[in-house]
């Protein structure tokens, strides 16, 4: 029988990352969920963990290497709150922020390949209070409503909601948005796994087609890609994640 998979990976800050999950949604960790062989919350847990007392050796990721700025911050399981009290908000699994910007990242793991998605927004998202530049995103809002199936792997509703809390976050904070979406393409995700990825990729081509060009910048990359990035120790924590996870 094999050795169970580690919750945390040497280097990983645990008690740090027990006391976010105690107070973050989901109940990851109390629930068992985040032990799973194939959790999503322990890869990005264990990715973006890492950084969170050595932010100056986060790298940006390749679709927004153009920012050229260091990491001053990283947070996990993070809520970024719409500018209202009531209702749900949104959860991100990691920001970032350098001198100029707020970076939220989406992260999937298994979720695009398990079940067909059918888009859900309520009328709160109407609300005009997104400030300038959200053109994009409010029509993907409204195509979701008319097209609810029109993305079979793509959250693209969970993404609307993340953009807009990002957009409120910007306007709380003064700094540039950016919303990233980063996906893992395990092997055992699903029968016929590279026409699901290819499937995957064109939905997030057609997505960023639509919300391109506005103030909360979209970008797209795979865990592969991110890892390649990590130079010095942070290398040997890419090859431990590699190893362990599996991206």
């Amino acid at each position: 029988m094999s050795a169970p998979q580690p919750l945390f990976l040497p280097g990983v800050p645990e008690a740090l990352i027990r006391e976010v999950y105690d107070h973050a949604a989901g109940n990851e960790i109390a629930s068992g969920k985040f032990a799973s062989p194939q959790s999503s919350a322990a890869l990005a847990a264990n990715g973006f963990g890492w950084f969170l007392e050595r932010p100056g050796e986060c790298p940006l990721f390749p679709a927004i290497a153009d920012l050229a700025e260091p990491v001053r911050k990283v947070a996990i399981e993070r809520e970024l709150r719409f500018p209202w009290s009531g209702g749900r908000h949104p959860w991100l699994d990691a920001v970032l922020w350098t001198d100029t910007h707020v970076i939220g990242v989406e992260s999937k793991r298994y979720e695009p390949f398990r079940d067909t998605k059918v888009a859900e927004l309520a009328d709160a998202y109407d609300r005009d209070v997104w400030g300038e530049g959200m053109q994009g995103w409010c029509t993907m809002r409204d195509l979701l409503r008319a097209e609810p199936r029109r993305y079979k792997h793509l959250d693209a509703a969970q993404l609307v909601k993340h953009a807009l809390g990002l957009a409120t976050e910007s306007t709380r904070s003064d700094l540039s948005p950016v919303l990233v979406y980063l996906y893992a393409e395990p092997i055992d995700a699903c029968r016929n796994a590279g026409v699901a990825f290819l499937a995957h990729r064109r939905e997030i081509e057609d997505f960023h087609g639509i919300v391109a060009g506005n103030r909360v910048r979209f970008a797209a990359c795979s865990w592969r890609g991110w890892l390649a990035c990590f130079e010095r120790d942070a290398a040997d924590h890419a090859r431990a994640l590699r190893k362990v996870f599996a991206p």
